[in-house]
C-alpha cells in the first residue's frame, strides 16, 4: 500500500510545490521593486484569480474521482465520457469569464477597500492575465483525468513545465524589460498555453484519440450527466466556501493597510507551500479511493484510508518544524524591507503552527473527493466558514487586530478536519460496495 501510494504522492508533491514556488517567486519579485502598493496589487488580483479559477476546481477535483471509479469498475467507455464532458464545460466556462470580465473586475473592487494605487495595478493584471481561462480550465480537465487514470506523472511534467517556464518569463518581463504585475501576467499567460500544448500531446501520443468521445448521446446520457453535476455542485459550493474564506481573509488585510496585507501575503505563501506539498499525498488518496471505491475493495480502502492520514500527518510535522526553526530566514526570501520582516515575525506563530493542524483536513479532503462523496465535503465547509471562522474572528478582532485573521483560519482548518472525520466512518468506510 505504501508503495502505491508513494508511487502517486511524489510526482504530485513534486509538481504540487512548484505551484507556490511560482508564487513565491513572484511575490518575491515584486516584494523588491519599489512601492508596497504592486505587492498589494498582485495579492488583490491574485485573490480575484483565485476565486474564479478555484470555483472550476470541480474541473480537476470531480474529474478525478469519476474517472478512478470508472477504471476501477472497467467502464471504459465512461473513462473517456468523463474526459469530455470536463473539457466541454471548461470551455463554456472559459468563454463567460472573458465575455463579463469588465464586470467581474469591476464587482470585485467594489467589495475592496484598497489604496488607489493598488487597484491601478490590480487591473493592469488581470485585464492581461485573463485570457489564460481558455487554457487553464482545459488543463483542470485533462490533468484530473490523468489523475484519475492513476497517472501522477503527466501532471507533474506539465506543472513543472508551466512554473519554471512561468518564472523564467517573469524574471526577463520584470529585469529585462523593467515591467511590474503587467510582466507577471503576461509571463502567466503564455506559461498556461504553452502547458496546455504539452499537455495535449502527451495524452494523444500515449491514449491516442480513442479517449475522446464526443458523441452527443454520451455526453448527454442522463445517469451520466445527473452524477457529474451532482458530484460538480457539491465541490462548487465547498470550493465558493473555500474561496470566501481566503478572500475575506485578503480583503480584511487590505483594510488593515498596505503594510499588513503585504505581510499578511508573504506569509501565506508558506502556507500554500504546505498546502501544496500535503496535497501530494490528497491527490493520491483521490486516485487510490476512487479506485478501491469503483472496485469494491472494502479492505484496501481502509488500508489506504488510515496509510494516507499518517503520511500527511508526518509531512504537515515536518512544515511546523521546518517554519518554526527557520522563521526570519523564510521572510527574508520574500523581502528585504527590515520593517516588514519585523512584522511578519510578530505574526509568525500562526505560520509554524498551520502544517501540522492543516494537513489531516487538506488528507480527509482527498479521500472524499476520490470516492465522489461530496456532500459531506459541501456540509463540513459550509459549517466551518460560516459556524467557526467568521464568528471567530468578528468576536477576537476587536481585542487582537490582525492575530484575529490567523487565529480564525487556524480554527477554520481544524474544524474542517474534526467534521470529515465524524463523517468518515458512516459515510464512506461503512458504505464501500
Amino acid at each position: 500500500m505504501n508503495r502505491q501510494i508513494l508511487r502517486l504522492a511524489v510526482p504530485n508533491i513534486i509538481s504540487n510545490l512548484s505551484v507556490p514556488l511560482l508564487s513565491s517567486v513572484d511575490t518575491a519579485l515584486v516584494g523588491r521593486i519599489e512601492g508596497v502598493y504592486y505587492l498589494g496589487a498582485l495579492a488583490i488580483g491574485s485573490m480575484i484569480f483565485n476565486f474564479l479559477y478555484w470555483g472550476f476546481g470541480f474541473l480537476r477535483m470531480g474529474t478525478t474521482g469519476l474517472t478512478a471509479h470508472a477504471l476501477g469498475g472497467k467502464k471504459d467507455t465512461e473513462v473517456s465520457v468523463v474526459l469530455s464532458r470536463a473539457l466541454t464545460a471548461g470551455l463554456l466556462g472559459s468563454l463567460l469569464l472573458l465575455a463579463f470580465q469588465y464586470l467581474i473586475f469591476k464587482g470585485a473592487m467594489l467589495i475592496v477597500s484598497t489604496s488607489a494605487d493598488v487597484e491601478t495595478y490590480a487591473a493592469v493584471y488581470f485585464y492581461i492575465r485573463i485570457w489564460d481561462a481558455p487554457a487553464v480550465l482545459a488543463l483542470f480537465a485533462i490533468q484530473g483525468w490523468f489523475l484519475g487514470m492513476q497517472n501522477a506523472r503527466f501532471p507533474m511534467y506539465i506543472t513543472i513545465f508551466i512554473n519554471l517556464l512561468n518564472i523564467g518569463l517573469n524574471i526577463f518581463f520584470i529585469y529585462g524589460l523593467g515591467m511590474t504585475v503587467d510582466g507577471v501576467a503576461m509571463g502567466t499567460v503564455i506559461a498556461q498555453y504553452s502547458g496546455l500544448g504539452l499537455a495535449l500531446f502527451l495524452f494523444f501520443r500515449t491514449y491516442g484519440r480513442s479517449y475522446i468521445h464526443f458523441g452527443r448521446k454520451a455526453l448527454l446520457a442522463l445517469d451520466g450527466l445527473k452524477r457529474f453535476f451532482s458530484v460538480s455542485r457539491d465541490i462548487f459550493i465547498r470550493t465558493m466556501s473555500l474561496i470566501f474564506t481566503y478572500s475575506f481573509f485578503t480583503i480584511q488585510s487590505a483594510a488593515l493597510g498596505d503594510e499588513i496585507l503585504a505581510v499578511n501575503t508573504i506569509l501565506m505563501q508558506l502556507w500554500y507551500i504546505m498546502a501544496y506539498g500535503v496535497d501530494g499525498f490528497a491527490y493520491a488518496a483521490e486516485s487510490l479511493t476512487g479506485k478501491f471505491m469503483g472496485a469494491g475493495d472494502k479492505k484496501g480502502l481502509k488500508r489506504a484510508v488510515k496509510a494516507l492520514v499518517a503520511w500527511g500527518m508526518g509531512l504537515g510535522a515536518g512544515f511546523s518544524l521546518l517554519y518554526f526553526l527557520f522563521d526570519a530566514q523564510l521572510l527574508r526570501l520574500f523581502t528585504d524591507n527590515p520593517e516588514l520582516i519585523a512584522l511578519g515575525l510578530g505574526y509568525f506563530t500562526w505560520t509554524a503552527a498551520a502544517p501540522l493542524v492543516n494537513s489531516f483536513c487538506f488528507m480527509l479532503d482527498g479521500v472524499f473527493i476520490g470516492a465522489t462523496v461530496t456532500g459531506p465535503m459541501r456540509d463540513s465547509m459550509l459549517m466551518s466558514t460560516f459556524l467557526v471562522f467568521l464568528p471567530v474572528y468578528y468576536l477576537s478582532v476587536g481585542m487582537i487586530g490582525n492575530h484575529a485573521l490567523w487565529l480564525a483560519m487556524i480554527s477554520y482548518m481544524l474544524a474542517r478536519g474534526l467534521t470529515l472525520l465524524y463523517f468518515l466512518p458512516g459515510k464512506i468506510l461503512r458504505k464501500a460496495d
